[in-house]
């Protein structure tokens, strides 16, 4: 993985179309693993896209749609207010991504969310954190691919998984 070049990918804002595709692209139960282990309603990714249009014009940034060189969505990556209240890192931006199981091990996490945190740290953000479910060797391998460092350890409040904090210094502020 890292002698090869990372694939070309695009970033948008996602589009009213987009919560289909996201919708059709996390169908698959391996993608969802590490998200409640079962696929979203289309309400959900239409209710997320919505909040993510906002989220770029109130902010500069969001979670955007990943395209591949052919156009094709093949997931999300980009930056949130962490979403939950009364566990993490509240008040705190939050990065993430997720792919269609096609894309997986081929670079496309990497590019994408290198893309993002130039884009998030070109927005002023000074850091951002990654939540990643301690068995998602796959995530963790991306945060330390982006130069983040473990800062600690929590269990979730409803399934009581271990998982982790990492975080990203991006400049001062």
């Amino acid at each position: 993985m890292t002698d090869r070049p990372l694939p070309v990918i695009a970033l948008r804002v996602p589009t009213d179309e987009d919560a289909l595709a996201w919708h059709r692209v996390f169908a698959d139960p391996e993608v969802m693993e590490f998200h409640g282990g079962r696929p979203a309603e289309l309400s959900v990714y239409e209710e997320l896209t919505a909040r993510q249009r906002r989220h770029d014009a109130e902010r500069g940034f969001c979670l955007w749609t990943v395209l591949d060189a052919d156009g094709e969505v093949v997931g999300f990556t980009g930056a949130q207010p962490w979403p939950h209240e009364g566990f993490g890192p509240v008040g705190e931006i939050e990065i993430g991504w997720r792919l269609a199981r096609r894309a997986w091990g081929r670079g496309y996490a990497t590019a994408a969310a290198r893309t993002a945190v130039e884009r998030v740290r070109a927005a002023g953000v000074p850091e951002v954190v990654a939540m990643v479910d301690a068995r998602n060797e796959r995530s963790i391998a991306v945060t330390r691919r982006l130069g983040m460092e473990l800062a600690e350890t929590f269990r979730t409040p409803v399934a009581g998984r271990e998982g982790y904090c990492f975080r990203l210094r991006l400049g001062e502020g």
